[in-house]
């Protein structure tokens, strides 16, 4: 982790996919805080030209639509069967993402700010935050979010499970942990982490 005494501080929000992480986000935002999401800043990064030349290098036309957009999902699920894909597109867009949250972080005039990434240990982001916040649920009931909300096959989704860490291993590793189950309200574990991160 980051071993920076500077303000703003750095939080980290992550998660298995299907845990609810944007719904916790919404409350950090609720209470003011500035949150970069990682998910949403690469995905822009495939409008720009350059970009799209490195895509049709690595992929080929056949990710690109009539109008000359990539195809997002179609990458995706390119990549999630082939690992040296993978590599090569994260090796693309991590050091992007990485040199743009340095850069809108030092503009942020915060206490602290959120960052919001899955794979928040699998790209090595870690290094860059001061603490991080594990939003959890289990398997089961995860896949049962996702097949709801993606309309999607359970072996897509353990496929894409498959190339994130453990939950529970991100669990262990975090610094606070939000059981983001019904009955559980994520207001009162946000308000409860957020009065911890304003202490240090």
């Amino acid at each position: 982790m980051s071993s920076s005494n500077s303000y703003p501080k750095r939080v980290a929000l992550t998660g298995g996919i299907g845990c609810g992480k944007t719904t916790v986000l919404k409350e950090f935002r609720r209470l003011g805080v500035p949150c970069f999401i990682a998910d949403e800043v690469a995905g822009a990064y495939y409008a720009e030209d350059g970009f799209k030349t490195e895509i049709r290098q690595m992929f080929g036309d056949s990710v690109f639509d009539g109008q000359g957009n990539v195809d997002k999902k179609l990458v995706a699920d390119i990549v999630f069967n082939d690992q040296e894909k993978l590599a090569r597109l994260n090796a693309l867009v991590h050091p992007r993402i990485k040199a743009d949250f340095e850069q809108w972080t030092q503009k942020q005039e915060s206490v602290y700010v959120v960052l919001e990434c899955a794979i928040l240990y699998e790209a090595g982001f870690d290094t860059l935050v001061d603490k991080v916040v594990c939003v959890y649920i289990d398997e089961s009931e995860r896949l049962t979010r996702l097949l709801e909300r993606d309309q999607t096959t359970v072996e897509s989704i353990k496929s894409r499970m498959r190339h994130q860490l453990p939950a529970e291993e991100k669990m262990d590793r975090a610094d606070w942990v939000i059981l983001n189950y019904e009955g559980n309200p994520r207001s009162r574990q946000v308000a409860y982490i957020d009065k911890k991160i304003r202490e240090i």
